[in-house]
């Protein structure tokens, strides 16, 4: 796998919303999406601070998205 950017929290939901992915819910800071599939990923929405690798790799895993597809 290619080394990941660092992205904040609001452009991966930008990619996962133009994937087909909706906010179900939120528990705290955490929002939850879904697409109509079924598939689920949670992304930990903290404005401006940008995701830890660890976490946008399990989102990219759960929402099945390429890395080439993170590039802007």
């Amino acid at each position: 796998m290619p080394r990941l950017p660092r992205i904040t929290a609001k452009q991966i939901i930008s990619i996962l919303e133009k994937r087909g992915f909706k906010l179900v819910r939120q528990s705290g800071s955490h929002k939850i999406f879904r697409n109509s599939e079924g598939k689920r990923t949670t992304v930990p929405f903290h404005d401006s601070k940008t995701l830890h690798p660890k976490t946008l790799k399990s989102i990219i895993k759960d929402a099945e998205i390429e890395a080439e597809e993170l590039k802007f």
